[in-house]
């Protein structure tokens, strides 16, 4: 009721936790958005951006769905069983099955640019094997193991349902709007792809070790990749001022 009576309004620990919230969202949903980027490049052309808006849908959706359902959330944090000492709940078998998943997704994904032909378009369009139903499915299948450390992490920052969910839709608006962009970047940059790839399987083994309780902050994750897209920014320039350099001496300026 305190939502429709707008009481909220002047309530600056209601604006510091949606503001806050949506940050956070955005912060853990760039591992997602990178998956979804490297997966629907696989796709011919048109359907690319279809995939990638179908991908940021079904997040949302499954991002709803467990907050309508924080009890079992907060059950799937429970021990189911014990395997040497050591308890396992649904959270944890569902990290470590997300982050194995991951592991065989990368790698399959970087064999392919290592192995192709000099010159072989990096995503061939209609290549074989890639169907629009076969990428929404495994958008799909990692949406859940995303999703579920995302609804985990609003439940313990806000005490109010309307909050989460309001910071989980601003942040999957923006990662829409920043789909393309990010998506069209990692296509027309092999190194990128590689380092985004990289990433993936980062993350896969920080969800493997989440799920048998050595935890890792992320911060440290997003630290390393921000390092490293510095890095491969500074190398990006590089290349195209070489560029620039031999276009000019070819021409005699």
């Amino acid at each position: 009721m305190e939502f429709f009576t707008f009481a909220w309004v002047g309530d600056p620990q209601i604006w510091l936790s949606l503001v806050t919230l949506s940050a956070l969202e955005i912060v853990l949903g760039i591992d997602n958005l990178v998956f979804i980027a490297i997966l629907t490049g696989r796709l011919p052309e048109h359907q690319r951006a279809l995939g990638r808006k179908v991908g940021l849908a079904l997040a949302l959706i499954t991002r709803l769905m467990l907050l309508a359902t924080l009890a079992w959330i907060v059950g799937l944090t429970q021990p189911v069983f014990e395997v040497a000492g050591k308890a396992f709940s649904w959270r944890d078998i569902i990290l470590i099955g997300g982050g194995l998943f991951l592991l065989w997704k990368a790698t399959v994904e970087i064999h392919e640019m290592v192995e192709k032909d000099e010159g072989e378009a990096d995503s061939p369009e209609g290549a074989a094997g890639v169907t629009f139903k076969g990428v929404v499915i495994q958008i799909a299948i990692i949406d859940i193991i995303f999703s579920l450390d995302s609804v985990i992490t609003a439940v313990g920052m806000a005490d109010k349902l309307w909050v989460m969910v309001a910071a989980v839709v601003i942040a999957m608006i923006i990662m829409i709007v920043a789909s393309n962009p990010l998506a069209n970047f990692v296509s027309a940059h092999p190194t990128v792809k590689m380092l985004a790839l990289s990433f993936l399987l980062l993350i896969g083994v920080i969800l493997i070790a989440d799920g048998f309780g050595m935890h890792v902050p992320k911060g440290y994750i997003y630290f390393a990749l921000a390092f490293s897209v510095a890095v491969e920014t500074l190398n990006h320039v590089v290349r195209g001022r070489r560029k620039r350099l031999r276009a000019a001496a070819g021409t005699g300026t």
